[in-house]
Order: C-alpha cells, then sequence, then structure tokens
C-alpha cells in the first residue's frame, strides 16, 4: 500500500477496503443503514437534522416520507441567488404552523448563514 499510495494514490482507498475486508471483516467498512426515525428522536424544534452529503446522497425522499407519517407538511427551498429572505419567511411560517422546512444547498448561500444562526438562536420555542 506505501508503493501503490506513492505510483497510484487514487487507487489507495480501494486497496484500504480491500485490506480491511480481508483481515477484520465487511463490517469495519460498511456504513450503518440510515433510519430516519431514530435520527429524529434526537432533535427538536431548536435542534434541527443537518444532512452534510455525500455525493449522490439524497434523503429527501425518505425525509418527506416520514414527513408524511409524522402529518407534517415540509416547505422545501434550494438556497442560492437571493433565496435568503424567502427561506426566512418559510422559517417563520415552519414555526407558526409546526411544519417543517427543509433548507438545501445551504454552501451556495455562505452570506446568508449569520442570518439563520440569527435566525436558529432567536427561537422560543
Amino acid at each position: 500500500m506505501c508503493i501503490l499510495r506513492c505510483i497510484r494514490p487514487d487507487l489507495l482507498v480501494p486497496a484500504i477496503s480491500n485490506f480491511v475486508v480481508e483481515n477484520i471483516g465487511p463490517y469495519f467498512i460498511s456504513p450503518p443503514a440510515f433510519d430516519l426515525a431514530v435520527v429524529f428522536k434526537d432533535s427538536g424544534p431548536s435542534s434541527p437534522l443537518i444532512f452534510v452529503l455525500s455525493p449522490g446522497a439524497d434523503p429527501l425522499n425518505a425525509l418527506e416520507k416520514y414527513a408524511e407519517q409524522k402529518k407534517k407538511q415540509c416547505l422545501k427551498i434550494s438556497l442560492g441567488q437571493g433565496q435568503g429572505p424567502k427561506a426566512e419567511k418559510m422559517i417563520e411560517e415552519g414555526i407558526k404552523t409546526g411544519n417543517w422546512v427543509i433548507l438545501q444547498n445551504c454552501h451556495l448561500a455562505v452570506s446568508w448563514m449569520g442570518r439563520l444562526e440569527k435566525t436558529c438562536e432567536d427561537l422560543t420555542i
């Protein structure tokens, strides 16, 4: 693996994965099953769920189905290009109605994140 790191660093991660599987088993490289119901228990009105996703991952469908089970409506917005004020209105509506607000692509609204932080700090729930 040391030689592989020098010659073909792009193949190092798969080589390490193979090494782990062969020596101690696949349990140590397999991600645990995602259970939204279990994760939801750790959240609350003032402690939101934050999903940091890897490429190709999208928990939106699972989240919408879970919201349906909980009889909640999902208000969704993709941030970026001046969507901050719309997101604020959605958050205010979510606070009043108890519906869930899903903010996607927060990395595109870096300048607005301070405002979101202030909004979250001001929550009196």
